[in-house]
């Protein structure tokens, strides 16, 4: 049985119809999309991380919040710009929030996506080292932050620390397991490889920097199948874990017709099939929407590549229709199109 669960940008504007005005109700109101997916029967609650926009930002203190909130389902994040972070901070956080989850976190890390600010990282206090790519400085602060959860000696002792000879401190709190659920964010086939040789799993998005003329679906499931022999090549235990995003809009009644109905429709003219286009000075292709009745859904995913061979969706929601309205939907996704993928 396949993984479903949703993801979402935490948006919010004064739209007319937004039930996310402000950060505040999209805060609150993401709290109780995770609740409403664990009520629904889906396994996992899954948030983006954006800096200098109108969405979700600092993904701990709200993971914290939606754990306790809830039992079962995963936490999860897609993904956090590792450029923005302190290794050492972030693990102590993670740690904690995976803590109050009781083992439940899923974090999905990057280097990022394109953002609004010129120099973000710097901002923060992190500008990029003179010579470093923006990818290789992800690369260590990961690299750091995976070492730092895993327990590994970080930080030479003092005088008065309670360690044996040789020893170094650790961060704490530690929390077992937290290690083996790390996620990288992949856009394309030799980030993919990377990714397995380096014992992580394996986030795929609506988006890839790859276009070949192929559906997303064929080049996605051409990368998970990279990835997964770059994992057993490099000899690492366990089964390693994959996912992908799907934007899916199941139309099932009055409400969802007059939301989705026009998707549907630009569909049968051929408006809706997948695109490539330019992001971030690469060109990508960027993923259709599954809109209709749940079994057109079901007959459309059937044969999407990239789906069958993952083991976790993350659907994508319009979140500032409010969690009320959204837990309609995942009762569907979990009653009607969950089941038929397993």
């Amino acid at each position: 049985m396949k993984n479903f669960g949703f993801l979402s940008f935490g948006h919010w504007s004064a739209a007319p119809g937004s039930r996310t005005r402000d950060a505040g109700e999209t805060v609150r109101d993401t709290i109780d999309l995770a609740v409403a997916a664990e009520e629904a029967g889906l396994d996992g609650a899954w948030i983006r991380a954006h800096h200098y926009e109108q969405n979700l930002s600092s993904p701990f203190p709200l993971l914290a919040a939606m754990a306790a909130r809830t039992s079962r389902i995963e936490l999860g994040t897609g993904v956090i710009n590792m450029r923005y972070e302190n290794p050492l901070y972030m693990a102590e956080l993670a740690a904690t929030a995976d803590l109050v989850s009781s083992g439940r976190l899923q974090l999905g890390v990057s280097r990022g996506s394109p953002e609004p600010a010129a120099d973000g990282p710097g901002s923060f206090g992190y500008p990029l080292p003179a010579g470093k790519l923006p990818v290789e400085d992800a690369a260590e602060r990961i690299a750091l932050f995976r070492r730092a959860i895993a327990g590994e000696g970080i930080a030479e002792p003092g005088a008065s620390a309670h360690v044996l000879p040789g020893q170094r401190l650790p961060i704490t709190p530690q929390s077992p397991g937290l290690s083996e659920r790390i996620w990288y964010g992949a856009g394309n086939i030799d980030s993919a490889k990377r990714v397995g040789s380096l014992g992580m799993n394996l986030m795929s998005s609506t988006l890839i920097l790859e276009a070949t003329g192929e559906p997303l679906g064929t080049v996605q499931a051409r990368q998970i199948a990279a990835y997964r022999d770059a994992w057993a090549e490099a000899g690492h235990a366990g089964t390693p874990r994959v996912s992908v995003s799907r934007s899916i809009m199941p139309i099932f009644d009055d409400q969802t017709e007059r939301y989705f109905g026009s998707m549907l429709a630009r569909e049968e003219i051929g408006g809706n099939e997948d695109q490539i286009g330019y992001i971030d000075n690469s060109k990508g292709t960027f993923g259709k929407t599954y809109v209709g009745a749940p079994d057109k859904i079901v007959a459309e995913l059937l044969k999407d590549e990239a789906v069958m061979a993952a083991d976790t969706i993350l659907v994508t929601v319009p979140n500032q229709l409010g969690a009320e309205f959204n837990s309609r939907t995942f009762e569907v996704l979990a009653r009607d199109i969950k089941p038929a993928l397993g």
